[in-house]
């Protein structure tokens, strides 16, 4: 199994992808427009804050839809856990509606929300049943799902987002979700982890267009700020690319101790990961540079997996050593970040940040093979959770250390996310970064990777 399971994490495969297309949004008389003026340099406002808060979310959702589809089809004794924390989510993405838009809005959005999760949950029911009759139903249900979740969030935000244009990217998000479930059960599992990476990242673009509607239906509560900037781009990006990382470093360990036939596809898509980040710090610093990072960054990887390694072979010592190695690598990689970011970062917070990243994936193994699942995915929720903080310090940084590359002029038009394809209007900003800073050139390697689809 040691063997078996370290080949998977070295053996890190290219990428190829779609860029991600979602909503497109414009004001309450079908004009696209934004206020001009001047663009702050800053990672975190109101306005900011509001669409972190909402991709943290929605590509929660995601994640967490999926894993309890595969729990689902599997028969597997954490399923209620996973579908419970998916209904925690839902819970949070009510409340977070309803402090916009009242209790009652919020109560409408939760029925039809927690609609389409039943209508997968009757999918993957009547496909355990050999029930074709049921799996057209339940995507018939999805369509009509789409239908009312369009006209709601049409008429909350006064027309700013479109319900055509909504149908469509709700579709997308029905679609991957189905995608991956389906190369899941077939057992096309390198496709079923694009799948699931895809579905992610689509959210993040769907919470920026709600996050824009909503604060210009309501700017003096997010102090006229914009959530269309370089600098609220690089956060997003970062918080994508390390909130990725920890959804996928959690499965993998869990289908790592069961033996799991699509292990090596899930260490294969957490790679893909390190693989990205590799190649874009090689574009800025050459292969010594990009060799040092990769080495520092995928030995965590590796420990992890010694430590999933004692675990099954119930090596105590084993265990022991493999903390003690993240400790070690917690020391490296906090000490080349506070270098990169001329100590904006100082090494010792760093190290304490990434004490918290190990202790909650680790949190999340131990309750896993504890079988006290609502532990584990309430640790995994909360490792999820705390990327999104690594990403605001790291863009942070970023952007104090570089401010003049952050700042410029308030886009004339509502951001370009239409079914079109990903927002261009800060690619010179977030392209410069590749050649400023190592983290920026991670971001810019998630946006821009490119990876097989679906037809």
């Amino acid at each position: 199994m040691n063997k078996k399971m370290k080949k998977a994490f070295i053996a890190v495969p290219l990428s190829v992808s779609l860029l991600i297309p979602t909503f497109s949004v414009a004001d309450a008389h079908g004009h696209e427009s934004h206020s001009k003026g001047h663009m702050s340099a800053e990672v975190t406002n109101p306005a900011i804050d509001l669409r972190a808060s909402l991709d943290t979310l929605l590509s929660e959702h995601a994640f967490l839809a999926v894993v309890a589809m595969q729990k689902g089809i599997d028969g597997k004794e954490d399923f209620e856990a996973a579908a419970g924390q998916l209904n925690q989510n839902t819970e949070a993405l009510s409340k977070a509606v309803a402090s916009v838009y009242g209790e009652e809005a919020g109560m409408q959005f939760k029925e039809i929300w927690s609609s389409h999760i039943g209508y997968f949950v009757d999918y993957v029911t009547a496909t355990a049943d050999n029930n074709e009759e049921g799996r057209k139903k339940a995507l018939a249900d999805l369509d009509g799902y789409r239908v009312k979740q369009a006209d709601f969030l049409d008429q909350a935000t006064e027309g700013r987002l479109k319900a055509k244009d909504l149908e469509e990217g709700l579709k997308v998000h029905v679609d991957q979700l189905v995608w991956a479930f389906e190369s899941y059960r077939t057992g096309d599992y390198e496709k079923a982890y694009d799948n699931i990476t895809e579905a992610m990242n689509h959210m993040f673009m769907t919470g920026k267009g709600l996050s824009w509607a909503i604060t210009d239906q309501f700017p003096e509560k997010f102090e006229n700020k914009s959530v269309d900037t370089p600098a609220a781009d690089l956060r997003a990006d970062l918080n994508s690319v390390f909130s990725t990382h920890a959804a996928l470093a959690a499965l993998t360990m869990q289908k790592g101790i069961d033996g799991a036939k699509d292990f090596e596809a899930a260490a294969a898509e957490l790679n893909e990961n390190t693989d990205d980040i590799t190649a874009a710090v090689e574009s800025v610093y050459g292969a010594e540079g990009a060799a040092q990072f990769k080495e520092i960054w995928s030995s965590h990887i590796g420990y992890f997996v010694d430590y999933v390694t004692a675990t099954a072979e119930n090596n105590e010592e084993g265990k022991q050593q493999a903390i003690k190695e993240l400790d070690e690598y917690r020391a490296k990689q906090a000490a080349f970040l506070d270098t990169a970011t001329e100590g904006r970062l100082k090494a010792a917070d760093l190290e304490e940040g990434l004490k918290v990243h190990v202790d909650q994936l680790l949190a999340a193994f131990n309750s896993y093979t504890g079988k006290d699942y609502p532990a584990a995915y309430k640790n995994i929720s909360e490792a999820y959770g705390h990327m999104f903080g690594v990403g605001q310090a790291m863009s942070g940084a970023i952007v104090d250390q570089f401010p003049e590359k952050f700042a410029g002029e308030k886009p004339s038009e509502m951001p370009k996310t239409g079914m079109g394809g990903m927002s261009r209007t800060n690619n010179d900003a977030v392209m410069w970064s590749f050649f400023g800073f190592l983290l920026a050139a991670l971001t810019g390697a998630m946006v821009l990777r490119k990876k097989a689809t679906n037809n």
